[in-house]
C-alpha cells in the first residue's frame, strides 16, 4: 500500500489481476484528472476507497514514484490493460464486454479485438448518453445484455466519474453474474477502434500524452480537462 495525492493505492500488478478465488475486481486506473476530481469531490472519493486503484498516467506514476523511492509500483494503464485481458480472456476461453462510448468507437473496438484475437468472445453496447443515474429503459437494456451474454470482464467507458459511480451502484449484481473484472475505461476504446490516434511512445513516457490529444481533438472541454489535470502537482505535494 502507497499513499500518493491523499488516496491509497494498493501495489497491484497485472499479474495480481488475474488470480483465480477472488471476488469481482472493481478496478480504477486513476491518472491526473481521476486523482484530482477524487480530492475535490467526497462522494466520488468514497468510492474510489471500495476500489482497487492503480496509477495510470506517465505524471502520476512518476510522482508517486518520487515521494516514494524504496517502493516497487507498477503503472496500469487503462489502454494497455485491454490488450492484457483480451489476450487472458483469449487463452482462457473467456468472454469481454465493452459498455459505453460512442457506438462508432465501440463497435470499432469489438471488431478490432475480433481480429487482434481471433475467435475471441467479446460483445459491446453503446447506449443512448444520459446523465447519471440511467433511465429504467436504459438500465434494463444494459442489464439484459450483460446477463444473456455472461461477460467474464467488462470494460466501462462512460467516462470519469460517470463510470465509476455506475460500477459502485451494480457491482453487487456483477459479481452474482461470476463477473471477474469490471474496469473503468475513460477513452479506451476510441483509442482502440482507431478514431483516436494514441500518442507516440516517446510522448507517453515524457507526460505529454494529454497535450497530443488536445492538438488531434482541439476541443474546450478538452483543453479544461487538461488544464484542471495539471492540479495533480498541487495534490501530490500536499500530503
Amino acid at each position: 500500500m502507497i499513499k500518493f495525492a491523499g488516496l491509497e493505492f494498493k501495489r497491484l500488478t497485472k499479474e495480481s489481476l488475474f488470480q483465480a478465488g477472488q471476488k469481482c475486481i472493481f478496478l480504477v486506473t486513476a491518472n491526473s484528472e481521476i486523482i484530482v476530481k477524487a480530492n475535490e469531490d467526497k462522494n466520488y472519493r468514497a468510492i474510489l476507497e471500495k476500489a482497487e486503484c492503480s496509477l495510470d498516467g506517465q505524471i502520476p506514476y512518476a510522482l508517486a514514484r518520487l515521494l516514494n523511492k524504496k517502493i516497487s509500483i507498477e503503472k496500469i494503464s487503462g489502454s494497455d490493460l485491454i490488450y492484457d485481458v483480451c489476450s487472458h480472456a483469449h487463452k482462457n476461453h473467456e468472454k469481454i464486454f465493452l459498455l459505453g462510448a460512442a457506438e462508432e468507437s465501440n463497435t470499432g473496438a469489438v471488431v478490432k479485438l475480433h481480429q487482434r484475437f481471433h475467435g475471441l468472445q467479446v460483445k459491446g453496447f453503446s447506449p443512448p448518453f444520459e446523465s447519471y443515474p440511467f433511465s429504467a429503459s436504459t438500465e434494463n437494456q444494459i442489464n439484459k445484455l450483460i446477463s444473456d451474454f455472461h461477460p467474464h470482464y467488462i470494460f466501462v467507458g462512460f467516462g470519469a466519474g460517470k463510470q465509476e459511480m455506475w460500477i459502485h451502484d451494480h457491482l453487487e449484481w456483477l459479481e452474482k453474474q461470476n463477473v471477474k473484472m469490471v474496469v473503468g475505461s475513460g477513452g479506451t476504446f476510441e483509442f482502440v477502434s482507431g478514431k483516436i490516434l494514441r500518442a507516440p511512445k516517446f510522448l507517453q513516457v515524457i507526460g505529454l500524452e494529454g497535450v497530443f490529444r488536445l492538438v488531434m481533438e482541439p476541443k474546450l472541454f478538452r483543453l479544461k480537462r487538461l488544464l484542471k489535470s495539471f492540479k495533480i502537482f498541487f495534490y501530490a505535494f500536499k500530503s
